[in-house]
């Protein structure tokens, strides 16, 4: 797994030095129950979260976007600073890295050009959103990206960002952080860090691989 050995040289470190990177903290994703989703939103919002256990609250989130392109290359959340001590593939239930030939990965599709990280608990008030919102418009229903997500991208003068903080339940703390994929479709991995201990120490999505 070459990508897994590229991700340790560039992330190991509290600070990333590549000059092909630019690296920015974009804010903080609150996770209420610590199991972690990434996926695309619009398309696999069934999507399982990680087999591995997250700590809850709020976290930083790191937007590391290719210099030459502007597109986003990688997502992270930090959970800690602890020295780090191995990588691993992220997995979803019944997922087995032993089932993998050499340069296979698991991860998620994109179709829509937007992924994002979320709660578990955000994930359903989502998908209790779009089910709201189905109901009370029924044939005017535009779809979930048009009736929440496109105001978060987009106003009257075009495009705001290439990422932004939601919230799909005013009940609820969850955030989710839905961003540019790369240069689009595509099918992306993610790979955790943990500590001595095996704690999570953080988490990186990778959309253009950048060595």
């Amino acid at each position: 797994m070459t990508h897994i050995e590229n991700i340790k040289k560039l992330f190991s470190k509290d600070f990333v030095e590549n000059p092909l990177l630019e690296s920015f903290e974009a804010g903080k994703i609150y996770l209420s129950s610590g199991k972690l989703v990434a996926c695309d939103p619009l398309i696999t919002n069934d999507m399982l979260p990680f087999t591995t256990e997250f700590p809850k609250g709020d976290f930083s989130v790191i937007v590391h976007k290719e210099r030459d392109s502007n597109c986003v290359a990688y997502a992270e959340i930090v959970f800690n600073n602890a020295e780090i001590k191995e990588w691993k593939l992220a997995t979803t239930a019944g997922q087995n890295i032993k089932d993998l030939a050499k340069e296979e990965i698991f991860g998620y599709p994109v179709e829509s050009g937007m992924g994002c990280f979320m709660d578990v608990d955000t994930q359903n008030s989502l998908n209790e959103l779009e089910q709201r919102l189905f109901q009370n418009k029924g044939g005017d229903f535009m779809g979930i990206y048009e009736e929440f997500f496109h105001e978060y991208f987009f106003d009257e003068n075009g495009a705001i960002d290439q990422y932004a903080f939601l919230k799909p339940a005013k009940e609820h703390p969850g955030t989710i952080f839905a961003f540019e994929t790369g240069y689009g479709e595509g099918f992306y991995a993610s790979y955790i860090a943990y500590d001595q201990n095996q704690l999570p120490v953080k988490i990186i999505t990778e959309f253009i691989e950048i060595s």
